[in-house]
């Protein structure tokens, strides 16, 4: 590989391979600290084999902000030169050489706690026959891409498409929203009432919300109705499936996906209140970091979850 020396001409010695392991590290972690936890190294390690690596190129390869490095042109162009060939190596390395019989680390897999137990473990459940160890943990979308670019996860099920090019992401389902109500309560408002009057219809209905601040129902009264909500919740429980039960028990009205209440709008648990032409629509994405892992079984995990994500 070739490389500009500091007096500005260009010399073909070869980069050593762990300051290039160090460099793809920090490219795709977003973080000098970030990729010190993935390659098992001190933070000031890893900033004096950037270093010495820039040094050697004659190039700055990452710009320091704040919150982490913003890769420069010439570490992507670097990146893709480079990402193969290491990962292919690692392949290898990190697993004791050709023939080595070793037993694949879990596969750590992050997101929603609601979609999370009603559908991705459902899918991967069965993959424990052929040997895959899983490690779920639920959450929030910005906490989860943190703890994947620090090397926390293998896969992370994200609400929103995550920014920057730190991270791959594939789109894995479309979530929609429906307004519902248990019967009783649909029967007060009245059938075609919501799509007569609008909000003017639910005014005084307790809502039963994911936050305080009302964040799924908001979304749908400005999608949907085109005005602002307001007012507070009579109930909020920070798990969509404890809204869900609070509705069915007669609490109120709420905004849930449907997914996760079709067997209770099938039964007639749940009544709709309204069929909108166009409902809120919510993408999930299957979220990684660049690259291949050396372990067989995230591979096997993400197929099954892109697999799976079409029927949802």
């Amino acid at each position: 590989m070739t490389h500009r020396e500091s007096n500005g001409t260009t010399s073909t010695a070869p980069l050593d391979i762990s300051l290039l392991r160090t460099f793809l590290a920090v490219h795709r972690a977003g973080s000098f600290t970030a990729a010190a936890r993935l390659l098992g190294l001190s933070q000031p390690t890893v900033t004096t084999q950037i270093r010495s690596l820039e040094d050697q190129l004659g190039r700055e390869l990452f710009e320091r902000r704040p919150r982490g490095v913003v890769s420069t042109s010439v570490a992507d162009e670097l990146a893709a030169q480079v990402a193969e060939p290491l990962d292919a190596l690692a392949t290898v390395t990190d697993r004791g050489g050709f023939g080595a019989d070793l037993v694949p680390d879990p596969v750590h897999v992050a997101g929603p706690a609601e979609l999370l137990c009603t559908r991705v473990l459902p899918a991967l459940a069965p993959l424990t026959g052929q040997g895959v160890r899983l490690r779920v943990t639920t959450g929030l979308t910005d906490g989860l891409l943190e703890g994947l670019r620090g090397g926390r996860f293998d896969l992370v099920i994200a609400t929103s498409r995550p920014r920057g090019r730190t991270l791959s992401a594939l789109p894995l389902a479309d979530e929609e929203f429906v307004l519902v109500a248990a019967p009783a309560w649909a029967e007060r408002i009245g059938p075609d009432r919501v799509a007569a009057e609008g909000p003017a219809a639910l005014r005084g209905v307790p809502l039963i919300s994911y936050a305080e601040d009302l964040p799924i129902a908001r979304r749908y009264w400005r999608h949907v109705f085109g005005v602002r909500l307001t007012g507070q919740a009579a109930i909020t429980v920070p798990d969509l499936r404890g809204v869900l039960a609070a509705v069915v028990a007669g609490g109120g009205i709420s905004v849930l996906p449907r997914y996760l209440c079709l067997d209770e709008l099938a039964s007639g648990a749940l009544v709709p209140l309204l069929a909108p032409e166009d409902p809120p629509i919510n993408t999930a994405y299957l979220t990684q970091r660049p690259g291949v892992s050396d372990n067989p079984h995230v591979a096997l995990v993400r197929e099954r979850l892109l697999a799976a994500g079409r029927t949802w």
